[in-house]
């Protein structure tokens, strides 16, 4: 097992550098020059060659290319982004710091929403293989599955907001009203995605000798999708579940906006649209980290959770 933990450390070293990568040369292929983005977001009345050579200098662009990629590589493995060109008083982990508990909170209740849901309807589908309980369900995740998120964000608005009044528009408040609409929108959009997953599984399982053998000892059908089928099937479904963290997080970027929740997603967009490039930098950077590490945990809770693996390690 120490084998299999080993190398799926040594394989996230080239996804480092690849994503790493991926976020320094994006910056470099932009067509506005960042000393002269700088120059502009701090109004400077008179924008010459000089001010934005010296501002070239200040940035540290006056460096070769993969001198500034190490340089920037390794601050970024200590969290340190520099400053952003919007607030030069302020730091661009302070700016994340202070976005980034809205975004968790959003994509931890959203997960939870989306596990409960998924395995429950999963287990009925499965248990109930083509009769009307399957049809309703697969019609259901057939109807969500094909709805953009902004499409039906602004009707959750519409029908619970406008019409009923039971639940705010917008904003962030000390309560968990503000962040119903926000959860269902993003759990909406990943439900029939691991619906489908465990529902396959648990099929599959379901076919296997030993739950027949089960069935024919006369193992209770509630005990039997504990004790057996839940216990086989998830396994597989553990590494694409704790994926969805990741992905949560990355699609807080839409919702966060239409429902003007102050979170690094709708601190990306200011971002973009103000060309801060830092910020830009910092948020890429963080979500590519999250994927890595999620893929990494979850893969190693899979190879302790399965016999499987272990066995060919040994």
């Amino acid at each position: 097992m120490r084998t299999y933990v080993l190398k799926r450390l040594l394989a996230t070293i080239p996804m480092l550098i690849i994503v790493s990568l991926a976020c320094f040369l994006m910056i470099q292929g932009m067509n506005s020059d960042p000393a002269e983005v700088v120059l502009r977001v701090r109004q400077t009345p008179i924008i010459t060659e000089q001010a934005v050579e010296e501002m070239r200098i200040e940035l540290g662009l006056d460096k070769p290319l993969f001198s500034r990629y190490v340089d920037w590589f390794s601050k970024s493995l200590r969290f340190d982004f520099g400053v952003s060109y919007v607030n030069p008083k302020r730091t661009v982990v302070s700016e994340l710091k202070r976005s980034l508990p809205v975004t968790v909170q959003l994509a931890l209740l959203s997960v939870l929403v989306v596990f409960i849901t998924s395995l429950i309807l999963g287990s009925l589908a499965a248990y109930h293989k083509n009769r009307s309980i399957d049809k309703i369900i697969r019609i259901f995740l057939f109807t969500f599955s094909s709805m953009p998120s902004y499409w039906l964000a602004l009707m959750l608005i519409g029908f619970f907001s406008i019409r009923l009044n039971l639940l705010p528009t917008g904003g962030k408040s000390d309560s968990l009203h503000s962040l119903i609409l926000p959860v269902i929108t993003l759990s909406l959009a990943q439900i029939p995605i691991y619906v489908r997953l465990i529902r396959s599984n648990m099929i599959e399982v379901l076919n296997e000798d030993f739950i027949f053998y089960a069935r024919a000892k006369g193992v209770h059908p509630l005990l039997l999708l504990k004790r057996h089928v839940l216990k086989n099937s998830i396994q597989s479904s553990i590494t694409a579940l704790g994926m969805s963290i990741p992905q949560l997080i990355a699609g807080t970027l839409v919702v966060e906006n239409i429902f003007s929740l102050p979170g690094i997603g709708r601190l990306s967009i200011e971002a973009i649209l103000s060309r801060d490039y830092p910020v830009i930098q910092a948020y890429v950077w963080l979500i590519g980290l999250l994927f890595i590490l999620f893929n990494l945990i979850f893969d190693v809770i899979q190879g302790l959770n399965d016999p499987r693996i272990r066995q060919r390690e040994a």
